[in-house]
């Protein structure tokens, strides 16, 4: 038997005994066995299946009464929820072809975040003699001034290369812009492309794939910049003492050329060239969801199948969600880090969401019950201690 405690002690000890003992307890009843005997398997986690994403074809784990997949030309797609990273189905995801301005998604994910949207710069004619022959224009010339959001309503709108070679030489240098995407790409587990050239101009050897430009295209909408400018259907761009319209060239968002807009497009990028074909990355948002495909080179001859292609697998990804399991993740074979979150298609008042899972607070649960035990006994032992030597003492 223990004695000679003061009261003044025995409350705050006993409090905190009964802290640790009480924040034990769930766990101690839970157990539900006697002393002795082996203890209850405890609940199973569900282990996530395996990706199917690196297969040949079509990709798909439906549950019983879902849609059938829509039959596309396209040589590569795929259609992920751009909140959670689940990729819904896919083709040939990891499949290596040329991007076109598709990669503009990830020269902007690289150099946007490092130049102030009203920066002021004159153009000199050495940042656009090597724009690449038959490029598209947004109409930069030398000698004018244009502020840095100017530039980038040229590169998302019109896909001007002429845009992306001065912004290029502001972040640093062609070369060097080349260098940092490439780097970028890497963190986010987009292994499948090679930059050679920062604008998406056919170069030999530049390839990505629909499984990379999804990543691109989803964390260009965690920035507030780039979701706006993704999404703007038209501007007005400066010339020399005066200004002109611009439209965004994505279809899907104008509906123009008899192409119908698509219903919550929040737009990111599309391209082509003669080497890569049609090319297109594409975010909608419907129910508090949003999904963002690829389709890459449609081998249908119409003009505009990119578009339609896009919009089928649109509609059918969000009759699906929910319904059936992910055949991998965008998040798949990034850097091991905390994923953030999407931003709100209204991007320029939109603050990103928190994490999902997040308590808020340091510890979690189970630290929080043994930090309460550990704290009572602590408090146990060091009256013991205290007493002993009062005891010698004495």
């Amino acid at each position: 038997m223990i004695t000679g405690f003061s009261r003044r002690m025995a409350v705050p000890v006993c409090s905190l005994c009964v802290a640790g003992t009480l924040a034990l307890a769930p766990a101690t009843a839970a157990a539900g066995h006697r002393a002795g005997e082996p203890a209850p398997p405890g609940p199973r986690a569900a282990m996530p299946q395996p990706s199917l994403l690196r297969r040949p074809g079509t990709q798909v784990r439906p549950h019983p009464g879902v849609p059938e997949v829509p039959d596309v030309s396209a040589l590569s797609w795929l259609v992920a929820d751009a909140g959670s990273g689940e990729v819904l189905a896919a083709a040939d995801a990891h499949r290596r072809l040329p991007p076109a301005s598709t990669l503009k998604t990830l020269f902007a994910l690289t150099v946007l975040p490092g130049l102030p949207a009203g920066l002021r710069h004159t153009v000199r004619y050495e940042e656009l003699e090597e724009v690449g022959e038959g490029s598209s224009l947004v109409g930069v010339e030398e000698g004018l001034s244009y502020e840095v959001s100017d530039l980038w309503r040229g590169v998302f709108l019109s896909s001007g290369n002429d845009a992306v070679h001065v912004l290029a030489s502001l972040g640093g240098g062609w070369r060097a812009t080349a260098a940092r995407m490439q780097a970028k790409a890497r963190s986010l587990g987009a292994l499948d492309t090679r930059v050679v050239s920062p604008d998406g101009y056919d170069t030999p050897g530049q390839v990505s794939s629909a499984f990379d430009l999804a990543v691109f295209g989803r964390a260009g909408l965690r920035d507030p910049d780039f979701a706006r400018y993704c999404s703007t259907a038209e501007a007005r761009f400066p010339g020399d003492g005066w200004s002109y319209a611009i439209e965004n060239t994505n279809r899907l968002l104008t509906g123009e050329d008899g192409v119908a807009p698509y219903p919550g497009l929040i737009g990111i990028k599309n391209g082509y060239t003669t080497n890569a074909g049609n090319t297109l990355v594409a975010a909608a948002r419907r129910g508090g969801r949003t999904l963002v495909v690829t389709v890459m080179n449609p081998q249908d001859e119409e003009a505009f199948a990119v578009y339609e292609e896009a919009r089928a697998l649109l509609d059918w990804g969000f009759a699906a969600a929910g319904r059936v399991d992910p055949v991998g993740s965008l998040d798949g074979l990034r850097k091991a880090s905390r994923p953030a979150s999407v931003a709100a298609p209204v991007a320029a008042a939109a603050a990103p969401a928190p994490a999902p899972g997040g308590g808020g607070g340091p510890w979690p649960p189970s630290a929080a019950v043994v930090g309460l035990a550990g704290l009572g006994a602590g408090a146990v032992a060091l009256a013991l201690r205290t007493r002993g030597r009062r005891a010698a003492r004495g």
